[in-house]
């Protein structure tokens, strides 16, 4: 049985919340006397690997910051079948669009590992939206972020085979400094979590996700270990996505 944080809440240090909003980047240029009225609204919450912290019905009060951790975001079909529509890591928020069209949540979200998030609510969003527009536009820009990823999800959902999905996956999770262009490039990635997640996430079955590592394995252009892939040529790996 899952857990929600309150009940599994353990001791904590308590949390400058202002300090952490004044490194939040949908916050930044506000001034500390703007940034002092959020955080009266906010609340912490500590989870632990497992906790859920609202499940799709509840209403949405407010948006949640992702202080540090790791975040799914997921649907359940009526037969128990679980869709991952989304893992957040640290520096992401989520709830923004249905907070303002005052929607109950879509999805559940639940901890995939020890997290703190944030809670802003509602009201407080509101109140330094008519004061601040440059909030609003920051806001709508994170949304549209949002919806442009959704949009691509569904593009290769209908568009690219398993393989492709996978290839691009693993290409994404490449470090931020690895050239793209070097033929003799190696790399190595840890899945942020399980397998099953990741194709889950990917829109495959974990042993359609499986059988695809196992062929990519036998092409030589990856290596697994538990959740750490090892990429012998980038190059190569980018030759196969298309």
């Amino acid at each position: 049985m899952f857990r929600s944080p309150r009940q599994s809440m353990q001791s904590h240090p308590p949390v400058n919340i202002e300090a952490l909003l004044t490194h939040v980047p949908l916050f930044n240029g506000l001034v500390p006397e703007e940034i002092g009225r959020i955080a009266k609204s906010t609340r912490e919450i500590h989870a632990n690997k497992g906790d859920i912290l609202f499940h799709k019905g509840d209403p949405c009060n407010g948006f949640h910051l992702l202080v540090y951790g790791q975040i799914k975001l997921a649907l359940t079909s009526v037969q128990g079948t679980e869709k991952v529509v989304e893992i957040l890591g640290q520096g992401q928020s989520f709830g923004e669009a249905l907070m303002f069209m005052d929607k109950p949540y879509i999805v559940t979200a639940q901890a995939l590992t020890s997290s703190l998030l944030l809670h802003v609510s509602k009201a407080a969003i509101y109140e330094e939206l008519q004061r601040d527009h440059t909030l609003c536009r920051k806001m709508l820009a994170g949304m549209a972020m949002r919806l442009h990823q959704l949009m691509s999800d569904v593009e290769s959902y209908s568009l690219h085979s398993g393989k492709q999905r996978i290839i691009g996956y693993l290409l994404r999770e490449l470090p931020d400094e690895m050239p793209e262009d070097s033929d003799s490039a190696q790399a190595i990635i840890t899945l942020p979590t399980s397998k099953g997640i990741i194709a889950s996430r990917l829109n495959l079955t974990q042993e359609h996700f499986s059988r695809i590592l196992h062929e990519l394995i036998s092409l030589g252009l990856i290596a697994v270990e538990g959740r750490k892939i090892h990429i012998p040529s980038v190059a190569r790996l980018r030759l196969h996505e298309s």
